[in-house]
């Protein structure tokens, strides 16, 4: 058996509709799953929620949905170097809901492991517990928050197997493990696909996670910040 689709669109197609809630991995512009982003956003779907790190940047990752006006509401820790994403949000044409980022992480890993809530002391006391049950455990205030299970994950690997098992490269793990375990159906691109199975002592993401999978860019890698060293002044003897 294999998991694996000819196309980004392959994968898709019969899955996106208006509405979704869509979880996304990456951090910034890394680990993004480029490919499946763009495929989601030809799509034509409206109204959507991402729950994402961030929101790309600006012509970046999800900022073209941004751009594309097809979603509704965020769900996200940072709004970071993306100007669109802050002024819709400032406009009121995006609702946005702020979440501290290692609750967001949580949020997501509970989701995909069946735990409905959970209390932590992340945010108490501050806007962030409006309208949230508190309790106090050994006399620290917690605040309950509510895992996150979406309809449809978007995720990017370095290297996986055929039946789904996923390893990742270096930062570009991130969110992209929690994203995969949240949501009831799960869409990973990979950027080296092979034949046989993932030695298990590699495996990061276990392909009873990921319901379908494609191959992506291995060459589409943006820089979110390029930061260059000034050249060394040279010390040739004259």
């Amino acid at each position: 058996m294999t998991k694996f689709q000819p196309s980004a669109r392959a994968a898709l197609l019969d899955v996106v509709r208006d509405g979704m809630t869509i979880a996304v991995g990456g951090f910034g512009l890394s680990g993004n799953p480029f490919g499946l982003i763009d495929t989601l956003r030809d799509t034509g779907a409206k109204d959507l929620v991402i729950v994402s790190n961030n929101m790309g940047t600006d012509g970046l990752g999800l900022g073209i949905l941004l751009e594309n006006r097809q979603v509704r509401k965020v769900i996200a820790s940072y709004v970071g170097e993306n100007r669109l994403f802050a002024r819709q949000y400032l406009e009121g044409v995006i609702e946005v809901e702020f979440t501290p980022q290692g609750t967001l992480a949580e949020r997501l890993r509970a989701g995909g492991a069946g735990i409905p809530a959970f209390y932590t002391p992340t945010g108490a006391g501050t806007p962030v517990a409006d309208g949230k049950p508190t309790a106090v455990f050994d006399g620290q205030a917690c605040v309950l928050e509510r895992a996150i299970t979406a309809d449809l994950a978007l995720v990017h690997a370095h290297t996986a197997d055929p039946e789904g098992n996923l390893r990742y490269r270096h930062t570009a793990q991130n969110f992209n493990p929690l994203a995969a375990m949240a949501g009831r159906i799960t869409v990973a691109e990979a950027e080296v696909i092979i034949g046989s199975y993932l030695d298990p002592d590699l495996v990061q993401t276990p392909g009873i996670f990921v319901d379908r999978l494609v191959q992506a860019d291995p060459g589409r890698k943006p820089i979110e910040q390029r930061t260059v060293r000034a050249p060394e002044a040279s010390h040739v003897d004259a």
